[in-house]
């Protein structure tokens, strides 16, 4: 009997976004692979996953001692993604669904924590761009409702700082703003996902939300 793992086939499209969900997965659980386990997901031969290592197509770093390889959870994610291999089914078993709303505003954060009442999304609020910095790190959001006019930290310097942070830079960003198209415009050139101007329709917030947390970064919706 064939004792390779079963593995599932996606699509360019979709490949960046189940890494992904593969990464929140496994980076709780395990933070490095051995060359035995990256062969195992793999299908292949260890002494492959060796020959990859010694190429610099898998980054890896040697234990003291014994020399023994390890791969970084992160470092094997971008391998995958690179050469749009497939990912093993026995990974790709928890989805990212937290959302952080970041509203200055309590009634407004209220109106958004109402629309996703009763959804599979799990949301938190920040109430300014400092606390949303915190979060960003700690809660690890997939989609982020971004509101521009906060005190302290802008919504685009909140923007900003989460596009050129390595670790954050794939969160979602939904820009909801009372400002004007000028200000949406700049928001969504500054790397916002999605931009939705206040008062917004209930249903397409919501349906806003879902595409966004099916879509791989950088694809506007």
């Amino acid at each position: 009997m064939d004792s390779h793992p079963l593995t599932i086939e996606f699509t360019n499209t979709n490949l960046h976004l189940l890494i992904y969900q593969l990464g929140v997965f496994i980076m709780k659980r395990k933070a490095v692979l051995t060359t035995g386990e990256v062969a195992r997901y793999c299908s292949v031969h260890f002494r492959t996953v060796l020959r990859w290592i010694e190429r610099g197509d898998l980054n890896a770093y040697k234990l003291p001692g014994r020399g023994d390889n390890r791969i970084r959870i992160e470092d094997f994610l971008d391998f995958l993604a690179e050469h749009e291999m497939p990912i093993p089914a026995e990974l790709g078993e928890e989805v990212n669904n937290k959302i952080l709303i970041v509203e200055d505003e309590p009634r407004m954060a209220r109106c958004i924590e109402r629309v996703l009442h009763g959804t599979k999304y799990e949301a938190v609020v920040a109430t300014d761009g400092f606390r949303a910095g915190a979060y960003l790190k700690t809660f690890q959001p997939r989609v982020m409702t971004l509101d521009l006019q906060m005190p302290g930290l802008s919504g685009f310097d909140v923007l900003t700082f989460v596009r050129a942070t390595k670790e954050l830079c794939d969160t979602r960003i939904l820009v909801l703003s009372g400002l004007g198209e000028e200000e949406l415009t700049q928001a969504s050139l500054a790397g916002a996902d999605a931009v939705m101007s206040k008062p917004f329709d209930n249903d397409e917030l919501l349906a806003t939300i879902n595409q966004l947390m099916e879509s791989p970064q950088g694809a506007h919706v």
